[in-house]
């Protein structure tokens, strides 16, 4: 696997190959939209305290992550998903959840830009 910036290039190159620069490109936007509903239900099972949540959250964003090739992002997730840390923890984990998608996200974005 060739991983550049967290990102599985590998796939990600097979993918326009195999599917085309304008198709890769709306993942990656739905990919975007979908990501602020995941991270939204990770915090909400924060707040909510649930357990359960927590993991059917992480479990969702973690799928979506590996489809588009995110591997830092996705092992952040498998880090976490089953994590049974105090709740003042997860803030954390959830903070730098965040972060690493942003920039998994400019990532992916700098790499689509490289595409011919």
């Amino acid at each position: 696997m060739n991983n550049i910036n967290g990102l599985d290039a590998n796939l990600l190159a097979g993918y326009v190959e195999n599917l085309g620069r304008d198709i890769v490109q709306q993942m990656l936007d739905l990919y975007i939209q979908q990501s602020v509903v995941y991270l939204k239900s990770i915090e909400e099972a924060l707040t909510a305290c649930s357990q359960t949540l927590w993991q059917e959250s992480c479990h969702k964003m973690k799928g979506a992550t590996g489809s588009v090739g995110l591997t830092a992002v996705h092992a952040k997730l498998v880090a976490i998903e089953k994590s049974s840390e105090a709740w003042e923890l997860k803030k954390t984990y959830l903070a730098e959840l965040d972060d690493l998608n942003k920039a998994a996200i400019n990532s992916f974005t700098a790499w689509m830009s490289k595409q011919s």
